[in-house]
């Protein structure tokens, strides 16, 4: 279990260290390339973090945000919980992602955050592709070695 959480993608490590360290500084950047988008969404939908969200998320989630799933749109289920749980994973799982710890569970929360805003602007799914893409090479290949999960990994190694 623990080695699935801090676990680091071997394959990278065959280019030897130099490349490794090259590919470790591409997935610091990617994740903050995933994390920005999410990071200035999350912010202003808070009214007071982390117990209140704002007037505007809760209208958003209720009346103009719509699952679009096989040409119907659907309301958004309990639309003012989503809207606070969507709220706490855009503040927090970036922030995991961004000093890379817990990286690969920050990662696959993004990558399902994108899969819904996917379904609610269908016709932005370029964007959400690049979001998507980044979010599933952290989540497969870990963050690297500029994280707190290859810091973690080397204290229960020794």
């Amino acid at each position: 279990m623990i080695a699935t959480i801090f676990g680091e993608f071997k394959p990278l490590r065959r280019f030897g260290i130099p490349i490794y360290v090259v590919l470790s500084a591409v997935l610091l950047a990617i994740r903050f390339f995933v994390a920005t988008p999410y990071w200035n969404s999350g912010w202003t939908k808070w009214a007071s973090f982390p117990t209140q969200i704002n007037s505007g998320a809760k209208y958003l989630f209720s009346q103009e945000y719509k699952l679009h799933i096989l040409g119907t749109a659907y309301d958004m289920p309990f639309p003012e919980l989503l809207a606070y749980f969507a709220a706490l994973g855009e503040v927090v799982l970036p922030v995991l992602l961004v000093i890379g710890l817990f990286s690969r569970f920050a990662g696959l929360g993004l990558l399902a955050m994108t899969c819904v805003i996917q379904l609610v602007y269908p016709g932005a799914w370029a964007l959400h592709a690049q979001w998507g893409l980044a979010a599933l090479t952290i989540f497969i290949c870990g963050p690297g070695i500029f994280s707190l999960d290859a810091g973690i990994r080397k204290l229960i190694k020794a």
